[in-house]
């Protein structure tokens, strides 16, 4: 038997028409963006932006490894704010699969507050309003706790939906076992609801370190920050900029590589357990 993923159960594999329409307009979407590219690079040398003088300094050994302690504060701030956002979005999904109402509820509420308020205003709130309370949290914890609270609640929403989609009829036989509710959700229905969601998780990740970018408004020293320093230093705003989302970019990619790997392993371990 073969586990399935959220993804597999959300789309249907297309069939052979719908593959020659992908095929198709992912072509012509290629051709205009390598046509626009075209042009965006021709306006850039009209402008000057190729002159050496935007560029000689990332010869430097100094630029980098300026921009690198910037990444490492970033993917700190992204991986901790995860971390957090674990954390709460589990609590606030126990909280929800309760049968006590007054529970239930609280924990609905948050969930749909945390969802509906976006990352910049709860950066703001421990900006501007935490500090007034006599709290003075550092510059990485300014960033890292709002986008951790920003995070928890499609957390708790993709780690339900993995609960919900374990099969019933396991739940019932351990149940018939002698297994407690407690045990039977952490030793049956979590394991199995975890390894359906992980896509999901690393995508919220990813979201996590976009909103890591909002860091220059409480003075993080993370990368977007360093690089606004690099600007100011170097008048170089289109390179370092290009620069920067080249690095996002190829982190974004790879958290969706190791996404791939980890489901498709698990899977296959499930698979393999099941047959055993």
């Amino acid at each position: 038997m073969t586990q399935t993923s959220i993804r597999d159960m959300l789309y249907e594999s297309p069939g052979p028409k719908a593959k020659k329409r992908i095929r198709f307009f992912t072509g012509l979407a290629l051709i205009l963006l390598a046509a626009l590219l075209a042009l965006v690079i021709r306006q850039f040398a009209v402008t000057g932006q190729f002159a050496e003088k935007y560029w000689s300094f990332f010869a430097r050994f100094t630029t980098w490894r300026f921009l690198g302690e910037g990444l490492l504060t970033t993917l700190e701030a992204a991986l901790t704010g995860s971390a957090i956002a674990f954390i709460l979005g589990f609590l606030l999904m126990r909280g929800k699969l309760r049968r006590n109402r007054i529970l239930r509820a609280v924990s609905t509420a948050l969930i749909e507050f945390t969802r509906g308020v976006p990352t910049l205003l709860f950066i703001y709130f421990f900006f501007l309003v935490v500090p007034k309370t006599g709290w003075k949290p550092s510059a990485f914890w300014k960033i890292t706790l709002p986008c951790a609270i920003s995070a928890c609640g499609v957390v708790a929403e993709a780690l339900r939906s993995g609960v919900n989609a374990v099969p019933r009829g396991q739940t019932e036989a351990a149940l018939s076992l002698g297994l407690t509710e407690t045990r039977l959700f952490y030793k049956v229905v979590f394991p199995q609801a975890f390894r359906f969601v992980i896509p999901s998780l690393i995508a919220e990740l990813v979201i996590v370190l976009k909103d890591t970018t909002f860091a220059y408004i409480v003075t993080c020293a993370d990368l977007m920050q360093n690089a606004k320093v690099l600007i100011s230093n170097y008048d170089a705003m289109l390179s370092v900029y290009l620069v920067v989302a080249v690095i996002y970019i190829l982190i974004n990619y790879l958290l969706n590589k190791i996404s791939d790997r980890l489901a498709l392993k698990l899977r296959r371990t499930a698979a393999e357990g099941s047959k055993a």
